[in-house]
């Protein structure tokens, strides 16, 4: 079958769409039907930095994902589609699209796609119930500082026990009068 001839605006709107896929680190596909304009602003805010909420034509979205060789997702390009192309934490946007449907039942989370797979509505959650990056850099920083001070310390006892038994020997030595 040959492929479909589109209009320049159409063509610039599948290139553009094909950069966001190859450039995001994940990607979540949700059904926005009965959002308002104003809460789809609230959600586009809620989703954190590096992370672009779009609305597109399934048929230009599917084209552009099959370029960049995202095949993944081609079931999921059904009815109103809107994807999030997440290039910055994908943990915190994420959480905000979960929050976001948990308060508004008109999202629906579809599906995403991320390191080279497909994930279901169930990975995402798994996702977002995962602390940020931030969040886990902090705890491993407190967990290497505790075991580096745990280890000064282990290395530091023994010198400081020898230098008492040395004291403790001086003290027996001139109390018995060597």
């Amino acid at each position: 079958m040959a492929e479909r001839e589109y209009p320049a605006d159409k063509q610039a709107a599948i290139a553009e769409l094909a950069d966001r896929f190859s450039t995001a680190n994940a990607t979540v596909l949700t059904e926005y039907r009965g959002l308002s304009v104003a809460e789809l602003s609230e959600l586009r805010r809620s989703l954190g930095e590096g992370a672009r909420y779009r609305v597109a034509k399934n048929t230009l979205a599917k084209r552009a994902a099959n370029q960049v060789g995202v095949t993944e997702l081609d079931d999921l390009f059904i009815g109103p589609t809107a994807i999030t192309f997440i290039e910055g934490d994908p943990v915190e946007a994420a959480k905000g699209l979960r929050n976001f449907a948990k308060t508004h039942e008109s999202l629906v989370i579809k599906g995403g796609y991320m390191e080279g797979k497909a994930l279901s509505v169930e990975e995402i959650t798994k996702l977002a119930d995962l602390e940020s990056r931030e969040v886990l850099l902090a705890k491993l920083a407190g967990a290497m500082k505790a075991t580096a001070q745990k280890t000064a310390s282990v290395l530091a006892a023994p010198a400081s026990q020898v230098a008492r038994l040395g004291a403790a020997l001086q003290d027996k030595k001139a109390a018995s009068g060597e």
